[in-house]
């Protein structure tokens, strides 16, 4: 079991990308690799400690597969910290985003997700990498 580390900068400022995390309207704009989105109305947000974070994505061609997220926000830090958990097969899996600024108005993200099997960890990987390249996108428009 690993964890899967991924650190990205996004040309956006800092309180812009922390609000695609937490806006329920923009999650659901971004989230989710390539063939995959997250119907607004399955989409429960609310980031504070305590509170819950559920949604569901949904295949694009086969809307019955469907991955839903079920976690509780663990730690929350306005523009800055975002810990949630989440229990899988009996295993307490974490996710810790952290936003930093970079120069020139731009924001690095620091992603800490896990623990992975190395089965799972190079989808995982894959599935940010699409999802942030959706969230390019919507920071930028």
């Amino acid at each position: 079991m690993t964890d899967l580390r991924i650190t990205r900068v996004f040309d956006a400022p800092r309180h812009l990308v922390y609000r695609a995390f937490t806006d329920p309207d923009q999650l659901a704009a971004w989230f989710g690799p390539p063939g995959w989105s997250v119907p607004r109305d399955t989409i429960e947000l609310d980031p504070r400690p305590g509170g819950a974070e559920r949604f569901t994505m949904v295949n694009d061609d086969d809307p019955t597969m469907m991955s839903p997220v079920n976690a509780i926000f663990v730690d929350v830090i306005e523009n800055e910290l975002i810990v949630g958990e989440e229990q899988y097969e009996g295993v307490t899996m974490r996710m810790r985003l952290e936003f930093h600024d970079e120069p020139g108005g731009r924001t690095r993200l620091e992603l800490t997700q896990g623990p992975y099997t190395p089965e799972f960890l190079d989808g995982a990987t894959e599935g940010w990498g699409g999802s942030f390249k959706k969230l390019d996108v919507l920071l930028t428009a």
